[in-house]
């Protein structure tokens, strides 16, 4: 699972969830829980996936309560996530960041859980600017935590998710593994 992290690098981000860690979170039971929440509010969510429902919560004014139930399920996956062997290659010789879809408060928890924190100068997580994955956003903020220019900086993640965000932001890119997953 080695990435060869390019000679000119001057930092190094990494997604969280599925490829330093992987969150013990039903995605479908989250995805439940946060219709309820928008459908108690009167908001129609009949055909939207979890991400779409976040996007509209926002412009129906509901992103705290939607936030909150994602947010809930994320931290006590977050407590019982699962070491990935990648994150034993984390960059020893870079500034390292996190930006992550998971929310900045499960990052946290599970950068503790698995004694990663130490090796993370900074986190963003889905809540910590205006904008989550792919927006560029997120990546740029980590980038300049850093102090690091996006063209001298590598974003590993396992997602295409990851992969157009890093393209967006114009940093580099490269998987974990051999190549975006399927979860």
């Amino acid at each position: 699972m080695t990435v060869t992290i390019p000679d000119d690098t001057d930092a190094v981000v990494y997604d969280l969830d599925g490829t330093l860690v992987r969150l013990a979170v039903d995605w479908d039971a989250v995805a439940v829980d946060v219709a309820d929440t928008l459908d108690g509010r009167g908001v129609d969510t009949d055909g939207m996936d979890l991400w779409r429902m976040l996007e509209r919560s926002e412009d129906l004014g509901h992103r705290d309560a939607v936030e909150e139930a994602i947010a809930t399920h994320e931290r006590e996956g977050a407590r019982r996530s699962e070491r990935l062997s990648f994150a034993d290659e984390i960059s020893t010789t870079h500034p390292v960041g996190v930006c992550s879809l998971n929310c900045e408060d499960a990052c946290r928890i599970a950068l503790d859980t698995h004694d990663l924190a130490e090796s993370v100068a900074c986190v963003v997580g889905r809540d910590t600017v205006a904008t989550f994955k792919p927006d560029p956003a997120p990546l740029l903020a980590a980038v300049e935590r850093l102090g690091a220019s996006p063209e001298r900086t590598l974003f590993v993640g396992d997602s295409e998710r990851d992969a157009e965000t890093a393209d967006r932001a114009g940093t580099r890119f490269a998987y974990v593994g051999d190549g975006p997953t399927t979860f």
